[in-house]
C-alpha cells in the first residue's frame, strides 16, 4: 500500500520527471505512470510530463490544421463550425496582430511563425484544463525556450534586412546637446528640400557660409564638451537598448509562466481545502467546504479558459510588436 501524504498544490502544478501521478490513493494504491529516461554522454536525460504534453499539443495542431490548410490550398471555402472556428483564429492573428505590428508589406513573410507560436501556446494552455494533464506553459523552462525562439525572430530578420552594422547603428541614439558651430541653423534640414530648388538652396548655402563668421574658441570648446557628454549619454542609452532586447525576451517568458502557474496553483489550493476540511472537521464542515470549493473551481476554470486564450494572444502580440520595432526602426 502506498504511503499516505498530504496533497501538495505545488506538486500537482509543477513538472515531474520520474512519475506522472494520476491519483495519490485509489483503493489503497497510487495510480501513476513511470516516465521514461535514457543516458546520453554519461548523463540521465528524462522525458518529463510536460515534454509529453508538448508533443501532444504539437500532434493536435498537426491533426487539426493540416487538413484545414489542404482544403484552403485547394481554394475550398470554410464549411462548418469546426473549420470556421480555427480559420477565424488564424485570420485574426493575420489582420489584427501581424499586419498592424509588422506592416502590410512584410507581415505575411513572418506570419507562419506567429501562427505557430499562437496555436502552440494556446493548446499548451488549454491542456491544463483537462483533468490529469497539465499546462506546459506553467514551466519557466518551456516559456523560456519559446521566448528564446521569439528573441531570434525579433533580431535575425532585421539583421538580414538591414545588415549587422546598420542594425546596431539604428540602436545608437543621436544626441546633440550643443549645436555644431560650423553648421548654420537650417543646414541640418537641407537634405529635405525639393529637387527643383536644389540649385537655389546650394547657392543660398554658399552665400551664407561666406557671410558666417568663424566660431570662437569658446564656442568650439563648448561644442567639444557638449559633444563628449552627448557621446557618453548615447553610449549609455545604447547599452540600455542592448540590454532591453534581452529584457523583452525575459518578460515574454516570465509573464506567460507566472500567469499560467499562478492560475493553476490557485485551483489546486482551493481543491486542497476539501482535504483539509475532511481531516480537521466533521461531515457538515467537509460537505460545506467541498460544495463551495467545487463551485469556486468551476468559476475560476472558466476564467482560466479565458486567460489561456488571452496569454496566447499577448505572447504573440508582443512578439509581433518587437519584431516590427526591429524591422522598422524609423517608426
Amino acid at each position: 500500500m502506498a504511503d499516505h501524504h498530504e496533497p501538495n498544490a505545488f506538486h500537482h502544478v509543477m513538472d515531474s520527471k520520474t512519475k506522472w501521478e494520476f491519483f495519490d490513493r485509489l483503493f489503497g494504491d497510487a495510480v501513476e505512470l513511470d516516465l521514461p529516461y535514457f543516458r546520453l554522454f554519461g548523463h540521465d536525460v528524462y522525458i518529463t510530463k510536460y515534454m509529453i504534453l508538448e508533443l501532444l499539443a504539437a500532434a493536435l495542431i498537426l491533426v487539426i490544421f493540416i487538413p484545414i490548410c489542404r482544403r484552403a490550398g485547394r481554394g475550398e471555402l470554410p464549411k462548418g463550425a469546426w473549420w470556421n472556428a480555427f480559420e477565424s483564429l488564424l485570420t485574426f492573428i493575420r489582420n489584427e496582430v501581424a499586419k498592424p505590428a509588422i506592416g502590410e508589406a512584410e507581415a505575411d513573410k513572418y506570419l507562419p511563425y506567429l501562427w505557430t507560436v499562437f496555436v502552440f501556446v494556446l493548446f499548451c494552455n488549454l491542456l491544463g484544463m483537462i483533468p490529469f494533464l497539465g499546462s506546459p506553459t506553467a514551466s519557466i523552462y518551456m516559456t523560456g525556450s519559446l521566448a528564446l525562439c521569439s528573441f531570434i525572430m525579433m533580431h535575425a530578420p532585421a539583421i538580414a534586412k538591414m545588415g549587422p552594422l546598420h542594425y546596431f547603428l539604428a540602436l545608437w541614439p543621436h544626441i546633440e546637446i550643443v549645436p555644431n558651430p560650423w553648421r548654420g541653423p537650417g543646414d541640418a534640414h537641407g537634405h529635405h528640400d525639393a529637387h527643383g530648388s536644389h540649385d537655389h538652396a546650394s547657392t543660398h548655402a554658399t552665400s551664407v557660409e561666406e557671410d558666417r563668421p568663424a566660431p570662437s574658441l569658446g564656442q568650439i570648446l563648448t561644442w567639444v564638451i557638449g559633444s563628449s557628454f552627448g557621446f557618453v549619454l548615447s553610449l549609455m542609452i545604447f547599452v540600455i537598448e542592448l540590454f532591453g532586447t534581452v529584457i523583452k525576451a525575459i518578460i515574454l517568458a516570465v509573464r506567460l509562466f507566472a500567469n499560467m502557474f499562478a492560475g493553476h496553483l490557485v485551483l489546486a489550493i482551493i481543491l486542497g481545502f476539501i482535504y483539509a476540511a475532511g481531516v480537521t472537521g466533521g461531515y457538515l464542515l467537509w460537505s460545506t467546504v467541498t460544495f463551495s470549493s467545487v463551485l469556486g473551481v468551476v468559476a475560476l476554470s472558466l476564467l482560466e479558459l479565458f486567460v489561456g486564450f488571452l496569454q496566447a494572444y499577448v505572447f504573440t502580440f508582443l512578439t509581433a510588436l518587437f519584431m516590427g520595432m526591429a524591422l522598422n526602426p524609423e517608426h
